[in-house]
C-alpha cells in the first residue's frame, strides 16, 4: 500500500513541470503550480517484475483540483480507486472500500504533504528528500531523483523523469526498486484548468 500511494506522489511530481535548466526547472515548477488550478490525464502503467520475466500493463485517469483533492482511478484491466479529499482518503476495489482519516495517520499524513508538495513545486528544492539531475537527451529533458530518506530508498533507488522539450509536458515516469523490478508510467490527453466534476473526488 505504501509503494502504491508513493507512485502516486512521484507521478503527481513532474505534471506540473515544465523544463529548460535545472536551475530554471525548480523556479518554474513553483510558479507553474501556483496557476494550475486542475490537471487531468490519462495513463498507462507497465510493471516489470524481473523474478518472473513478466510484465503487467493497466490503464486509468488521474484527476486534480486545488488545493487538495486527488483521485487516481485504475480502469483495466482490473479497477481501483484513490480519492483524497482534504484529509480524508477513499481506497477503494471491487471487494471492498476504506476510509483513512489522514490526521489519524502518521504515514497517510506524511504521504499527503509529500504529494500536495509536488503539486506546488517545492519538493524539487527539498534537499532532505531527493538529489535532482537533469540532461538533455535527443528531443528530452530527463531528470533522474536519487531518493535520500531511508524509507525512499527501501522502495525506490531511482526515479526518472522524461520531458519533452518541444512543447514542455511530461511523457513519461520511470521507477526502478532495488529488487530491480520497475514501473514505467506513460502520461497522455493531458489538460490543466480544465472543469472537473467535484463528485469523481466524493469519499461517500
Amino acid at each position: 500500500m505504501r509503494k502504491f500511494i508513493f507512485t502516486l506522489f512521484i507521478t503527481l511530481l513532474p505534471l506540473f513541470c515544465m523544463a529548460q535548466s535545472q536551475e530554471s526547472i525548480i523556479r518554474q515548477i513553483e510558479q507553474v503550480g501556483s496557476a494550475t488550478k486542475s490537471v487531468e490525464c490519462s495513463f498507462v502503467q507497465t510493471k516489470h517484475v524481473k523474478l518472473l520475466n513478466d510484465k503487467m500493463v493497466s490503464y486509468g485517469k488521474m484527476y486534480y483540483s486545488a488545493p487538495s483533492l486527488l483521485r487516481w482511478e485504475y480502469t483495466s484491466p482490473y479497477t481501483y480507486t484513490f480519492i483524497l479529499n482534504q484529509h480524508q482518503v477513499l481506497l477503494k476495489s471491487a471487494q471492498r472500500q476504506d476510509v483513512v482519516d489522514v490526521n489519524n495517520s502518521k504515514m497517510f499524513k506524511e504521504i499527503v504533504r509529500l504529494m500536495m508538495s509536488s503539486v506546488v513545486g517545492s519538493c524539487l528544492s527539498d534537499d532532505t528528500t531527493f538529489d535532482v539531475s537533469i540532461a538533455s537527451v535527443g528531443n528530452e529533458w530527463v531528470a533522474t531523483l536519487l531518493p535520500l530518506r531511508r524509507d525512499m530508498k527501501q522502495m525506490w533507488s531511482r526515479l526518472v523523469v522524461h520531458f519533452n522539450r518541444s512543447n514542455q509536458s511530461v511523457v513519461k515516469v520511470e521507477m526502478y526498486e532495488p529488487s530491480g523490478d520497475y514501473t514505467i508510467i506513460e502520461l497522455s490527453n493531458i489538460r490543466r484548468n480544465a472543469t472537473i466534476d467535484s463528485k469523481l473526488f466524493s469519499i461517500n
